[in-house]
């Protein structure tokens, strides 16, 4: 598994929504997709955030009209990622090291970080599984 690179490792999904989506229809969409996280992409399809259950539950503590607030106020905009071609055990490193349960995973192109993959610590204990 730790030598595997993130391409090679298969179970890889992504879902994403816009910085404008509403609180309410991420929260639905998340339910729908049975997901904890959605990556936040600008009109061009680049890397603007990430916005996660923690995220949507802070926000619905806060205040009685959580449904209607934008993505965009929400987000966490400073994403840890990782090239295509990281190995699993340097994207575990990353876990451990930011304290965090994801990274998202980016290709470059033309100076743009464009979001293919998210790899968390529930896809690496899958794969410690399968060993």
């Amino acid at each position: 598994m730790k030598d595997q690179t993130v391409l090679q490792s298969k179970r890889l999904e992504l879902f994403s929504c816009t910085a404008d989506y509403t609180l309410q229809a991420a929260v639905q969409k998340m339910v729908q997709e049975d997901i904890s996280c959605l990556v936040v992409v600008d009109n061009q399809g680049d890397l603007a955030g990430i916005v996660t259950r923690i995220d949507l539950v802070k926000a619905c503590l806060a205040s009685d009209n959580w449904g209607q607030q934008l993505v965009g106020n929400h987000m966490i905009t400073d994403v840890i990622t990782a090239p295509p071609d990281m190995s699993l055990g340097e994207v575990g490193q990353l876990l451990l090291t930011y304290h965090i349960h994801r990274v998202v995973i980016v290709r470059a192109e033309n100076g743009r970080r464009v979001p293919v993959a998210i790899v968390s610590a529930a896809d690496l204990v899958y794969h410690m599984a399968r060993e």
